[in-house]
């Protein structure tokens, strides 16, 4: 494995940390998104598979008991998951699936992600995927790009977060460097150059990196 392309995305989620740091020095009074809050960590979420690789280094670092009740959370999940779409089998990548399958995600699913403790604090918080340091505020680029519009409804109850200026990030910047990595990424690991390559975050932990072809 290239571990300079996974420093090189870690510094790039450092970079989207510091953006979101920015956020909540800039506007905290009006923001609930931050270390501990897990309102938005339900249902599924697809990341890339350097997410995943990151994911799964966190994973590692846990205790035997810890990784123990998470691997028994995710083996329920996968196996609802397989219920639903019986060709998810390893190596747990979307992209194997039909296109109208994965992106056919049930909204009303409620479920906890596997990765929280029993307080609902992340378990692997350094190691979180891109969307979950993303969640929470509107995507809107410097250039007044909107990349998505959408925010969790316990922030900026009594304004509109769009109108703030502080809340701009790179994210132009941000995802074509993602692209680039994981571009990088997916060649190293497939022999191919791939811009999409996902899975979902239960799933991340069970991939076998060192037999993903």
């Amino acid at each position: 494995m290239n571990i300079e392309i996974v420093d090189h995305y870690r510094q790039l989620l450092t970079q989207v940390d510091t953006w979101f740091s920015d956020c909540l020095q800039a506007h905290g009074d009006k923001m609930a998104c931050r270390e501990g809050c897990s309102g938005c960590c339900r249902g599924l979420f697809d990341i890339t598979l350097l997410d995943a690789y990151l994911l799964q280094q966190g994973f590692r670092k846990l205790s035997t008991a810890r990784q123990r009740d998470v691997l028994a959370r995710v083996d329920v999940r996968l196996q609802q998951l397989q219920w639903r779409w019986p060709d998810f089998h390893p190596p747990f990548i979307l992209n194997h699936l039909s296109h109208d399958q994965w992106l056919n995600m049930p909204e009303d699913d409620l479920t906890p992600c596997p990765l929280l403790d029993e307080d609902g604090r992340c378990l692997v918080y350094d190691y979180r995927p891109l969307t979950c340091r993303l969640h929470g505020i509107p995507l809107v680029d410097i250039s007044s790009r909107v990349f998505c519009d959408s925010y969790c409804t316990l922030n900026f109850v009594d304004c509109d977060p769009l109108e703030l200026i502080e809340l701009r990030g790179e994210f132009e910047r941000f995802f074509q460097r993602e692209v680039e990595l994981l571009s990088q990424f997916s060649l190293q690991l497939t022999g191919r150059s791939q811009v999409e390559l996902d899975t979902f975050i239960p799933t991340a932990i069970l991939i076998d990196f060192d037999h993903l072809v």
